[in-house]
């Protein structure tokens, strides 16, 4: 019988039976089969068609242990290094940077001449050899240019009071200017200086035309003005006679009184005059640079910001100075940020750390030369003392309140003969002064008790002051221009409107101190507190205030 006569083996087992075995069992089974019986071309392709499907789950499981083995060796493949290429060396080698570290590497000759430029990022494989370039680092810290030094070489610094370091230029800054205060971009392991990001941000406080102020625009203060011109205009106009006597020029100067009584004017007339003697005793017009700040503008909540700023004050001096110009710093309300260090006055530790950077920027390594340093203060008792020592601020300058005949200078400037005025000016003045100062009752203002008991009074002209004396004329001025709008013609200045405005102007300013800072005000009015224990306002009687204001 042959095996054509036998039936097939699907016949024999099953459908579910045969999907489960094995390719080995249905080998087996075909393999007896054809000994015994026969097989049939069904069992053979039956067995193929299985040993196909394994053959096809082989490959699959083959490909997917492959990419497998190919992720797991990348996995534990070592990272490659990025550095950054500081010079080319000869012979394809390079000097290359990598995490703070210098290495001497080889160059694959494949990588292109153009892509090798100072300050590039560089790929390092295992064996530290350069194999690719990716172009300029785009982030890095920020510097600023303190010092230009030789081949190429930049001196930096930064804002948060670490030292200084040395960089090198990129090929991007190759042929840049720079100059000291510009704010560069360094690569990330800070060995290259990459690209410039601009000037420092710097508060606009510089006045860039000074108003001419002449000395005869400043009423009553000759002492003062002749206190100062001895001290700045001299060593300015005279350097040969101090060179000659090995005398110090003055570095700093205070300017100290009660307030509106000119210090912030005397200041700006400081620079502008300074200028005009330069030009008419050498014929050099030397451009002025007036930095002008207020106290409280220099203190900022963020730490380190209040000291960034008076480095930059003086920084900014500095550079004028070296250009060529009559360099100013003015620091009025200089109290608040020059205070004693014990007083702690903002309720944290800012003043403990302003005052010894203001100290070091007087004292510093770069000298001040041709920079002039003004402070002016209401309360000079209140400044640190180490501010005010020899060497620092040289020169106290009194600034005190006009007497009578400084009144007079002073209402001449506001009150001058181009205004329409009702009549002669001198006639105006002597009304408007003798009101002021006159010792009436109706002129008392304030009440002073003695430790002997003894009573005196302030009267308006002992707390009488350059503003105030302002104050009265501009509105004086007011009363005639309403009048003249009123009447439709124009109403020139009268001495009643002096006079009303006189008296309105004190009656808005009638603010007085509680008693607990007494002393406060006593130093205020040029009065000295050691006899004093009392200072109160005057309260006229009801009949004496009634016939005062009729």
């Amino acid at each position: 019988m042959s095996g054509q006569d036998f039936p097939p083996i699907e016949q024999i087992i099953p459908e579910v039976e045969l999907e489960r075995m094995s390719a080995l069992q249905l080998l087996d089974i075909i393999s007896h089969k054809l000994v015994v019986q026969g097989a049939t071309p069904s069992d053979i392709a039956l067995l193929r068609r299985r040993l196909e499907e394994m053959e096809e789950v082989q490959d699959e499981a083959r490909s997917a242990v492959e990419k497998l083995s190919e992720a797991v060796e990348k996995l534990r493949a070592p990272a490659l290094r990025l550095g950054t290429l500081l010079q080319k060396l000869p012979k394809g080698r390079a000097l290359v940077c990598a995490n703070g570290t210098d290495y001497i590497c080889n160059v694959d000759p494949s990588l292109p001449e153009v892509a090798m430029e100072t300050g590039t990022r560089v790929l390092l494989n295992e064996a530290f050899a350069v194999t690719d370039a990716f172009g300029f680092d785009k982030n890095g810290p920020v510097v600023r240019v303190t010092e230009l030094l030789s081949d190429n070489r930049i001196r930096v610094g930064n804002e948060s009071g670490v030292s200084d370091a040395v960089v090198v230029r990129s090929s991007l800054l190759a042929k840049e200017k720079l100059k000291p205060g510009l704010d560069l971009r360094l690569d990330s392991n800070q060995r290259v200086a990459i690209e410039v990001i601009g000037t420092a941000k710097r508060l606009d406080r510089t006045l860039s035309r000074v108003e001419p102020i002449p000395w005869s625009n400043i009423g009553g203060q000759e002492e003062a003005v002749q206190a100062i011109r001895d001290s700045i205009e001299l060593p300015f106009l005279h350097a040969h006679l101090f060179r000659r006597f090995n005398h110090p020029v003055p570095k700093g100067f205070l300017l100290f009184g009660p307030p509106g009584c000119g210090k912030t004017l005397l200041g700006k007339a400081t620079a502008h005059n300074l200028r005009l003697q330069i030009k008419e005793e050498t014929g050099e017009d030397r451009p002025e640079f007036f930095l002008n700040v207020k106290g409280p503008e220099v203190l900022n909540m963020w730490l380190g910001e209040s000291e960034r700023q008076v480095r930059d004050l003086f920084a900014q001096c500095r550079e004028k100075a070296a250009e060529g110009h009559l360099a100013f710093l003015f620091i009025d309300e200089a109290e608040s940020i020059l205070g004693t260090r014990s007083a702690h006055r903002m309720g944290s530790n800012i003043l403990s750390t302003l005052v010894p950077m203001f100290c070091t920027e007087m004292d510093g390594i770069e000298p001040l030369q041709n920079v002039v340093v003004i402070i002016a203060s209401n309360r000079a008792d209140l400044i640190d003392p180490a501010i005010l020592r020899p060497g620092r601020i040289d020169r106290k300058i009194r600034v005190r309140r006009p007497d009578k005949g400084a009144a007079r200078e002073i209402y001449k400037i506001y009150l001058n003969d181009t205004l329409p005025l009702a009549e002669s000016r001198d006639d105006l003045l002597e009304t408007v002064v003798e009101a002021h100062y006159g010792k009436s009752e109706m002129n008392r203002f304030l009440e002073i008790t003695y430790r002997s008991g003894r009573h005196d009074y302030l009267h308006r002209g002992d707390l009488a002051s350059g503003a105030i004396i302002a104050a009265i004329v501009e509105r004086a001025k007011e009363y005639a221009i309403k009048r003249s709008i009123e009447l439709k013609n124009e109403s020139p200045i009268t001495r009643e409107d002096l006079l009303s405005a006189l008296k309105h102007e004190y009656r808005e300013n009638d603010l007085f101190p509680p008693s607990d800072i007494t002393e406060d005000w006593l130093k205020l009015t040029d009065f000295d507190p050691s006899n004093v224990v009392r200072l109160s306002p005057y309260r006229p009687t009801e009949q004496t205030h009634v016939s005062s204001t009729i």
